[in-house]
Parts: structure tokens; C-alpha cells; sequence
């Protein structure tokens, strides 16, 4: 009889303890959480704002040869993909919704004819990417033109024209 209140008296503490423990567990994510609230993304540190370079060289230098080639044709720079593809789901516009084109050639009614990209140095390693790229605009129906290499006007023109 002695021994069975002796254990009763150990699961009783045992049990005293843990939900004191339980309790102190609570009281320090209460505490945590109370610490945090009222922090905003305004209160983090962020580091300074800078312009940005528009065009690279080589990207002026495309504008001004597509200007020569196509004077009919309006020229946009850095579109959004998500300005030229639509769709449906989510899921799909979050493959497309931080793309850039570089070019975008339209007639004098605004209908697309061409995007074009230039390819420098770092494109080297994301053909696949580029290839994928390519892919949503023609799915869409865009006539996608891809330029390492300065092509000369009557070339672009046919490109873009032709």
C-alpha cells in the first residue's frame, strides 16, 4: 500500500512538472511573439536605392540600328512577358511573370510583329533558358528573333518584315 502511494505521489509530481514546463515553454513563445509585433518591414534596415543603367551599350546600339532598318515600326525595350502572355492559372503565369524581353517591334497599330533578344557573353550557359524563353512567346504566337551578333539593317528588316 505504501509503494502504490509512493508511485502515485511521483506521477502526480511528474505530471506538476511537465505542465510547468509546458507552461514556462509558452510564456517565452508569448513573450517572442509579443517582441515582435509592431516590427514592420519599415523598421528592417534596407540598403540604398540607386539608378540603374537602362540599356547596356550594346543594346543602344541595337536600338538605333533597328530604328535605321524598321522607321515604320514602333521599338519597345524591356517589356515584361507578362505585358505579351496571358493565361489562365497562376501556377502558369508565375513561369513567364518576372521575364524580360528586350525588344518588342510593332506596327503603327500597336500589333506585335517581333520580339527580338540580343545574346552577349552570359547567355553562353542558359541556352536552355533562352530556349524555354523562346518557347512561351511562340506558343503564343509571337515570331521570336534571337541575335548574338549585330546582324546589318537589311538583315533586321527582312527579319522583321520579311
Amino acid at each position: 500500500m505504501k509503494l502504490s502511494k509512493q508511485l502515485e505521489l511521483q506521477v502526480i509530481s511528474t505530471t506538476i512538472y511537465s505542465l510547468i514546463g509546458l507552461l514556462l515553454f509558452f510564456l517565452a513563445f508569448a513573450f517572442v511573439v509579443g517582441s515582435m509585433k509592431g516590427k514592420t518591414q519599415k523598421t528592417v534596415k534596407h540598403s540604398p536605392i540607386t539608378k540603374n543603367r537602362f540599356m547596356s551599350e550594346h543594346e543602344k546600339t541595337m536600338f538605333n540600328e533597328l530604328r535605321q532598318s524598321v522607321p515604320e515600326c514602333n521599338i519597345f525595350v524591356q517589356v515584361s512577358f507578362g505585358a505579351l502572355l496571358k493565361t489562365n492559372t497562376w501556377a502558369t503565369r508565375n513561369t513567364f511573370n518576372r521575364k524580360i524581353a528586350d525588344y518588342v517591334i510593332t506596327d503603327r497599330f500597336f500589333n506585335i510583329i517581333a520580339v527580338i533578344e540580343l545574346d552577349d557573353k552570359s547567355h553562353d550557359t542558359k541556352q536552355q533558358h533562352d530556349a524555354e524563353r523562346d518557347a512561351m512567346l511562340k506558343e503564343a504566337g509571337y515570331k521570336v528573333l534571337r541575335y548574338r551578333n549585330m546582324p546589318d539593317k537589311q538583315k533586321l528588316r527582312n527579319d522583321i518584315i520579311g
